[in-house]
């Protein structure tokens, strides 16, 4: 008589972040009061589930919200509700611009469709009321951002971190202002709304996610394994 074949366990993933549950660290997330708003534009091909950082970072946020897709008609249809103005809001696209280049050592920049710096830099981003993220490689971001023309209608910006990611060896990026989500996040709204408490937050839930992914790594790499090695000339953020 021949032994039963064993099923595998099933190892479920959390509602919230969409990690498998070993990976997840949500017990642990702090609410954020933020008067800006965040969408978070997450490609359909990212499908880093390990260390990927989207769903965790609107976790944070009461009023956050993420979208998986390539297109949507408007700033109002991606928000899912009637009215929104892309005027009032900054999408984060980094494509071949970089603040280096630029006169000025802020960490974030507003810049033209030329990739100038807007004038009156204060004003632009003082009344910005929503962020857009957009979450995949760098070719992915790219789709993301001509496939949406509604987008020009908002203003972008880009960053100029004063370090680079904290996934390390984890990811490495080919560019230093290569962040992942959740940093960029952090990076944005605690500029914006000029409170580092929000960074604070959002970076030890980032810290806590690596440790996490580390250990598991160690004792289940079936549900941490190595990052598979990317295309640097596709690779954006995480």
């Amino acid at each position: 008589m021949s032994n039963p074949v064993e099923t595998p366990e099933v190892v479920p993933d959390c509602p919230h972040c969409g990690k498998p549950m070993p990976l997840c660290i949500c017990d642990s997330v702090t609410p954020i009061e933020s008067r800006i708003q965040l969408l978070i534009l997450l490609h359909p091909q990212e499908q880093d589930r390990a260390l990927g950082t989207a769903r965790l970072t609107a976790h944070h946020f009461k009023d956050a919200v993420v979208r998986i897709g390539l297109s949507w008609p408007s700033l109002s249809k991606a928000l899912g509700r009637p009215v929104a103005d892309p005027s009032r809001w900054a999408v984060l696209y980094l494509g071949s611009a970089k603040v280096e280049d630029l006169d000025t050592d802020a960490e974030i920049v507003a810049i033209n469709r030329k990739g100038e710096l807007e004038p009156s830099q204060r004003a632009i981003l003082a009344d910005i009321e929503g962020v857009v993220l957009l979450d995949g490689t760098w070719s992915q971001a790219k789709a993301l951002w001509w496939r949406n023309a509604w987008m020009l209608k908002c203003q972008r910006v880009i960053l100029g971190p004063k370090r680079p990611s904290r996934y390390g060896q984890l990811r490495k990026e080919p560019r230093r202002d290569g962040l992942s989500t959740i940093e960029a996040a952090a990076l944005t709204l605690s500029a914006l709304e000029r409170r580092p408490d929000i960074a604070d937050t959002l970076i030890a839930s980032f810290e806590r996610m690596l440790a996490r992914f580390r250990q598991v790594q160690a004792t289940q790499p079936a549900l941490a394994p190595k990052p598979k090695k990317r295309d640097f000339r596709r690779r954006r953020r995480g």
